[in-house]
C-alpha cells in the first residue's frame, strides 16, 4: 500500500520502502547539531513510522542530509541519519526523513 508521499518519492526515484509504515504520530525529543554546528535539543513529531525510520515534522533548526541526530522516545535513545530535508511551508518549520543506524534499537518498536 502506498500513500501520496510514497508515490511521489517513487516517481522521483528518491526511495523504495521495504518495510510497512504506521500512520501513527508520536512526540519525540531530538538533539544534534544544526548547519552552523550549534547543538540543539527540541521536541518534534515523528510520523510514517517503520522499524528503520520516520518522518520528523516541526523541526526549528536547520539540519542537512547526512547529519546524525539522536531521537528519544520513552526510555530509548537512538541515532538516526537524516536522509532528506524540506521546508514544511508552515510557520517556517522543517521536515526531515530519518533512517535508523543499524547498531541502535528502534525507539518506537514497542509502541
Amino acid at each position: 500500500m502506498f500513500d501520496g508521499l510514497n508515490r511521489g518519492a517513487l516517481a522521483q526515484g528518491m526511495e523504495h520502502r521495504d518495510q510497512p509504515r504506521r500512520l501513527q504520530s508520536i512526540v519525540v525529543t531530538i538533539d544534534g547539531r544544526d548547519n552552523r554546528g550549534d547543538s540543539f535539543k527540541q521536541k518534534a513529531v515523528a510520523s510514517d513510522l517503520s522499524r528503520s525510520g520516520a518522518l520528523l515534522s516541526g523541526i526549528t533548526k536547520q539540519v542537512r542530509s547526512g547529519d546524525l541526530i539522536w531521537v528519544e522516545y520513552g526510555d530509548t535513545r537512538s541515532r538516526f541519519k537524516v536522509v532528506w530535508v524540506r521546508d514544511s511551508e508552515s510557520h517556517q518549520l522543517i521536515q526531515a526523513a530519518i533512517h535508523l543506524l543499524k547498531a541502535d534499537p528502534c525507539p518506537w518498536a514497542e509502541s
